[in-house]
């Protein structure tokens, strides 16, 4: 989209402001509102945004072990180009376009902690293959009647689900709860990222929602502003929700699954169906399977990126414990869906709502294409409880472990650069540090009167 025909559409949807932002490392929307003059000198050059965003974490804390930015570059701005093509128009604010951006360093290249840059790159290096991807994501989230006020009041403990009890799939819960639904079905189609389904999961108050499939940048964009879509969207109706992987001990985690297939650069062939096959998978999509699983354990911790990200790898809470594939088997790490022409695909599994889509989708998409250059050999499919199955490589069970493999990985490096792996395995370690020091409510319950 150009400039000329965006001014148009401003001008037919009455739009005064507009709010401009883009993902950091763990896929929080940093942004701010520009005004309509600013705007449109930042649509044609870019703008400066403190890069700050990559240096610091989740709560604002400083790293102290980053080098793509830190006191030792004094905290410039980093080189931000507005992508036109993401233009919205936010539903809450009807006079307010928003737009997503991409990072850049001084000498016009991807900064190496850009989220949407690192897909873009893979996205590229499919392109150049005559490779097109499509992918679709489901996010399980929680709804409280709660405020940011009264979550921490509570110690974010005692909360108020939207609803109790144990219904999945609840037609009832989703009437009870209609205002909400249909708020979120409404919104999200207006802030284009339609969804095909939305239900409740088991669970007191959890739903999810399968957002339709699109290419995928246009996938991972709508996966990650869901999320803030969700979370502005409850406060406005007094309610607040979670996307953290597991929020209770005692009650199921929250999935984040991604679907995807791919196609002939036109978009028209499936590339991973095959008629002739007895499971309806292609030669390429077993090597594209073989390279995904063969690399899992490297990447967990950029599909699992935070401490609570690991609560779900224990038995009985659908995360997969080691990698493994099979035909519609939901108890694996990745699941082949034989759909015919149109609908085969790849289901990954490991991730959780918590995710960074866009590391996420470009760690998928990588690996794929990492198992099709090398010709990766498929193991055979798990049948049963896939996490019995002792045959297949271990998943990292903490985000240290995780980190660790990471960093060892020359594969890893290969399909994500070596510039983002040194990024990203500095602020994994940070994170842990910071775990590592922190007293929880369990060890004082434990230990305070008895030791």
């Amino acid at each position: 989209m150009d400039t000329a025909a965006l001014k148009k559409l401003f001008s037919e949807r009455g739009i005064r402001k507009v709010k401009v932002g883009g993902f950091d490392i763990d896929g929080v929307l940093r942004g701010k509102y520009v005004s309509l003059e600013k705007f449109w000198s930042a649509a044609e050059s870019g703008f400066g945004f403190c890069d700050v965003i990559f240096g610091w974490d989740i709560t604002d804390v400083l790293y102290d072990n980053a080098k793509v930015t830190g006191w030792q570059t004094g905290y410039p701005d980093a080189h931000a180009r507005i992508d036109l093509d993401t233009f919205r128009v936010i539903p809450a604010e009807p006079d307010t376009a928003a737009f997503l951006v991409d990072f850049c360093m001084p000498d016009g290249s991807p900064h190496p902690a850009c989220p949407r840059s690192l897909l873009k790159k893979v996205i590229a290096a499919a392109s150049a293959k005559g490779l097109r991807a499509s992918l679709g994501s489901e996010l399980e989230f929680w709804v409280f009647r709660e405020t940011p006020e009264s979550i921490v009041e509570k110690g974010h403990r005692g909360l108020t689900p939207v609803s109790p009890g144990m219904f999945g799939y609840s037609w009832l819960r989703e009437e009870q709860n209609r205002e909400l639904c249909h708020a979120i079905l409404d919104e999200t189609e207006a802030f284009d990222i339609s969804l095909e389904a939305l239900h409740t999961e088991t669970g007191p108050g959890v739903y999810e929602a399968a957002i339709r499939y699109d290419d995928a940048l246009r996938a991972a964009d709508k996966a990650a502003l869901f999320k803030t879509a969700i979370k502005s969207l409850c406060g406005r109706h007094g309610l607040i929700p979670t996307f953290m992987a597991k929020w209770s001990a005692d009650l199921p985690g929250s999935s984040g699954h991604i679907h995807q297939s791919l196609w002939s650069v036109d978009g028209k062939v499936s590339v991973f169906h095959d008629a002739q096959a007895p499971d309806g998978l292609s030669a390429l999509a077993r090597h594209y399977l073989g390279g995904q699983l063969a690399l899992l354990p490297a990447l967990t911790a950029v599909y699992s990126p935070t401490i609570n990200s690991y609560k779900r790898y224990v038995p009985g809470v659908w995360a997969p414990l080691n990698a493994t594939w099979g035909m519609e088997n939901r108890t694996c790490a990745i699941r082949a869906i034989a759909g015919g022409p149109k609908s085969t695909r790849l289901e990954l599994r490991q991730t959780a709502a918590d995710m960074n889509p866009y590391l996420s989708m470009a760690a998928a998409i990588g690996s794929g294409l990492w198992g099709i250059d090398h010709k990766v050999a498929c193991p055979p499919p798990s049948t049963g409880d896939a996490s019995a199955d002792a045959t297949h490589p271990a998943l990292p069970l903490s985000l240290e472990a995780a980190t660790a493999m990471l960093a060892k990985s020359d594969d890893a490096r290969a399909v994500l650069g070596e510039a983002f792996v040194d990024h990203y395995t500095r602020t994994r370690e940070w994170e842990c540090r910071q775990y590592a020091r922190a007293v929880t409510d369990w060890e004082l319950r434990r230990y305070f009167e008895s030791i």
